[in-house]
């Protein structure tokens, strides 16, 4: 989910409820309160355990006074934003927001190879997933394309965006969704919130549990135009402390000739990535990390992600893939197995 922008329709809405069970604790039972709205393109969700001290709409308010100054740093779809302004070649400081999603999105081309790539700009634009959906991609275009693409072209330098081509142009969508569920976290621990669960577009971040149940997390079956978060699931993961991202292609593609075109692009080959994976659910630490490996995966394939995986035991996924007959069919780390139901 490589490329990134905000989405009017959120294909990465997969975030469908927070699913709770009985469950008997003997820890004093604190009230949980929640609130939600739209943020980025799409919706947001948060429960969180209140002592009593915090007002929730006074809390909402403060979230979304975050979720706007974070768009106006990373959002494609604002054109006064720095993003939008770094695209454009403006002489423009940048922010803290830019800055971190920048070292966490070159700490993740690193870390998988380059699959994940934020200099995938003029690619997504040509396919015709950028903000304006305008395709004007060709086979002639395509060494020209590839020639801005790759992280060793770009660099912060006095806090400015330094591009070795100014036509390079960046895009943060595999990636800032994640983010923006890290800032609103990071907010709630600032303010003493022992459990919660951040909700943006799909990508998730839990801290602690609800009264001593875990934070189940529906999954939705990725089939083409399923639309409808929660209409159909594929599992439910239940998860504590950690951040949960899946990225798809079943729901912003195109078909043109009877190919199927997906939004996410191979940074490599400059073209949508075509395997047999469909969907990838990454559990890491942090929400961020979690959305761009999820993205980069899509791109590595079923084989790549799987190796990568195992070289890094540290993170954990549910991946669903289509078999040669074309049924679906799953596969997870082998931790996270006990926390998977249906």
């Amino acid at each position: 989910m490589g490329i990134m922008s905000y989405v009017k329709t959120s294909w990465k809405a997969l975030m469908l409820a927070v699913l709770i069970i009985p469950a008997y604790s003997c820890r004093e039972t604190i009230t949980f309160d929640s609130f939600g709205g739209f943020a980025q393109g799409t919706t947001y969700s948060i429960v969180f355990g209140n002592n009593g001290t915090i007002d929730p709409q006074n809390l909402k308010s403060d979230v979304e006074k975050i979720l706007k100054e974070f768009d106006l740093s990373l959002s494609l779809y604002v054109d006064s934003s720095i993003l939008s302004k770094v695209n454009r070649n403006e002489n423009v400081m940048v922010d803290r927001y830019f800055t971190e999603a920048f070292l966490l999105s070159a700490d993740i081309s690193d870390l998988t190879g380059g699959a994940f790539d934020i200099t995938i700009g003029p690619l997504v634009k040509a396919w015709g997933f950028g903000p304006d959906d305008y395709r004007n991609f060709s086979e002639s275009k395509l060494d020209s394309l590839l020639n801005l693409v790759g992280m060793g072209k770009i660099s912060l330098e006095n806090g400015r965006l330094v591009k070795t081509n100014p036509s390079i142009s960046l895009d943060f969508n595999a990636i800032a969704q994640g983010y923006s569920v890290d800032v609103v976290a990071e907010f709630l621990d600032s303010k003493g919130i022992k459990s919660y669960l951040v909700e943006i577009g799909g990508e998730v971040k839990a801290k602690g549990d609800k009264n001593g149940v875990l934070w189940r997390i529906g999954i939705d079956r990725p089939e083409d135009n399923n639309n409808m978060p929660g209409n159909n699931l594929q599992a439910i993961i239940s998860i504590k402390d950690r951040s949960l991202a899946t990225s798809g292609n079943y729901r912003k593609f195109y078909v043109e000739n009877g190919v199927k075109y997906s939004h996410t692009i191979d940074p490599v080959t400059g073209y949508p990535a075509r395997n047999t994976l469909l969907s990838a659910t990454i559990l890491a630490e942090d929400c961020a990390t979690a959305d761009g490996l999820a993205t980069a995966c899509m791109v590595m394939g079923k084989d790549r992600t799987m190796e990568f995986l195992g070289e890094h035991p540290g993170y954990d996924a549910f991946l669903v893939y289509s078999d040669e007959s074309g049924n679906f069919m799953t596969w997870s780390t082998e931790n996270l197995k006990k926390f998977i139901s249906r």
